[in-house]
This record gives C-alpha cells, structure tokens and sequence, in this order.
C-alpha cells in the first residue's frame, strides 16, 4: 500500500472528502519523496472528488492522507488542472478579503483575509521543480490548501462575527450523533 491511509488506490474511488472536526484535519503533513504511479492515481481521484463536489481546490489531508499534495482548477477547464506537492509559497503581496468556503467544512463561508498575489515553489508529479507567480482566485486557492497542508482551516483564519455566525453549524459537525 502505498500511501498510509488509503485503502486502495485501484479500480472506483476509494477515498472520499474527510469533514470537520476529524484530527487529521489538523495534522502537518509529511513531505511527498516517492513519485509514482500511486501518487498520480491518488491525484487522479482527488481531481474526481473535487469535481464532483464543485470544488477549485482539494488538500490531500482532505481526504485522511497526510501528504504535502493539492490539486487545484481555478477555471473549471481541463487544460487548467494543476497538481502541487511540497509547496512553499513566498513573495506575497497586497491584502483583500473574500468569502472562502471549504469542502471538508461543509455550509461554512466566511471572510477571510490574504495576500492578492503570490509565488508558489512546488513539485508536479513527476518530481520536477515548479515555479508559478499567481494572483487573486489563484493565489487564494494555493493559500487556502497549502495552508491544509499545515493543519490550519479557514476556523482559524475567520474573524468574530463569522465566529459567532458559524457557532449553530459547526457544533452540527462536531455532534457524534449526526
């Protein structure tokens, strides 16, 4: 088994969309060293969760596996897919709030703060270096999941008011009963 956490990564979907307040949602993930066809597949059906959920982005802690990995489509376009492993993001720039939602956070939109344009330094999935400059929707996106990769949710980003307007909805997710 190549990736711990996933119970097979072969034939139908095996992984689904972890939601909140499951631990590993919280956890930092362990860099990405082996890059192989385990790897594309678990890209391969985090591409189909994302799509399937009308997301623009997807961390792989988002789905139990503990990997320093996203994919991402800011356009909806195929040729617009972009997978990003080991990701440092750096040379921000600028400051604008927007509503940010979250696929393992489900009915939780809230403003949220962060640099308009960015640099990320990553890897595709064949190991090579990526350097890419984005900005607005982009850069958001590469935030949004770089900051999975590192335990941290939109929870810890939102502000008071989107605190106390959340209260009712996520003590419904961290209800065992549901």
């Amino acid at each position: 088994m190549p990736y711990a956490g996933v119970p097979s990564l072969s034939g139908p979907s095996s992984l689904r969309i972890i939601h909140y307040p499951d631990s590993r949602l919280r956890a930092r993930s362990a860099p990405v060293e082996r890059f192989d066809a385990g790897l594309r597949e678990l890209a391969a059906q985090m591409f189909s969760l994302m799509r399937e959920s009308k997301g623009v982005g997807l961390a792989a802690p988002q789905v139990g596996v503990l990997l320093r990995m996203f994919v991402m489509n800011a356009t909806g376009q195929p040729d617009d897919d972009r997978v990003l492993i080991n990701p440092v993001i750096d040379e921000m720039e600028g400051s604008a709030q927007a509503t940010e939602g979250c696929l393992s956070i489900p009915g939780v939109n809230v403003q949220i703060r962060r640099p308009v344009a960015c640099r990320i330094i990553a890897q595709d999935l064949a190991g090579e270096r990526v350097e890419l400059r984005g900005r607005d929707l982009v850069a958001r996106i590469w935030q949004h999941e770089t900051d999975h990769l590192n335990g941290v949710l939109i929870l810890d980003r939102m502000g008071p008011t989107d605190r106390v307007a959340t209260k009712k909805v996520l003590r419904a997710l961290e209800d065992p009963v549901r």
